[in-house]
């Protein structure tokens, strides 16, 4: 546990950002002259817009206040470093145009599965409306969480994501990743997402269709 931090004050202090877990959004300053210990809580809010995130290391402003249940933090913070950013670690390439639009065929000939199925067999009502309703939902946090991105804000878990993907947003989370140019270079993310993909077609093969039907008893009697 660390020491108790330094009484409010309602003039702004000197400090360097010693802890920060980006993932949670919160961290702790140690002021200047003031032992490794005595350290004050500080949350991302603290720091209102910034073109990038807190990072260790980073010399900062503060002022040292309490919030509704009387404990210390850090508040209006500033910081103190120059302008100018970190050059980024290289991305890989961006995928071709003709690729993407290779890939997002997938979404046409998955309407023209479903159209069949529909006229073979038949569909419970609403079937259309749902994949249609979550892929609508999967862009739109999609187009969230870029924005995030940029502007250096909370970001959607990617588990999130593959959640909205696997509930029949499929669809929609494919126009965001080709559309948006979101979480199209990232190998592990599009590994997970594939086979959230592939496990809702399966599910959807399984239930609508009379080969579903006959696979299932095939492995029960087996």
């Amino acid at each position: 546990m660390p020491s108790p931090a330094p009484s409010s004050s309602s003039g702004p202090q000197r400090g360097v950002l010693t802890q920060w877990d980006d993932a949670k959004g919160y961290g702790f300053v140690t002021p200047e002259g003031a032992g490794p210990t005595a350290r004050v809580f500080v949350h991302i809010k603290a720091f209102g817009l910034r073109p990038r995130r807190p990072f260790v290391g980073e010399r900062l402003s503060f002022r040292v206040g309490r919030d509704a249940q009387g404990k210390t933090r850090a508040l209006d913070v500033r910081s103190l470093e120059p302008r100018a950013t970190p050059v980024p670690p290289p991305q890989p390439a961006a995928p071709r145009v003709r690729d993407a639009s290779r890939v997002l065929l997938l979404i046409p000939l998955f309407a023209l599965l479903v159209l069949a199925v529909q006229l073979v067999w038949g569909l419970p009502h609403g079937l259309w409306g749902f994949y249609s309703a979550m892929s609508m939902a999967s862009f739109i946090v999609y187009w969230l969480d870029k924005r995030a991105a940029r502007q250096g804000a909370w970001r959607v878990p990617e588990k999130t994501l593959h959640l909205l993907a696997l509930a029949c947003g499929w669809p929609g989370a494919l126009l965001g990743q080709q559309l948006l140019r979101h979480k199209s270079a990232k190998p592990e993310f599009l590994r997970v997402y594939w086979l959230m993909v592939a496990l809702n077609l399966t599910v959807f093969v399984l239930v609508f269709t009379p080969l579903g039907t006959r696979l299932s008893m095939r492995w029960l009697a087996g």
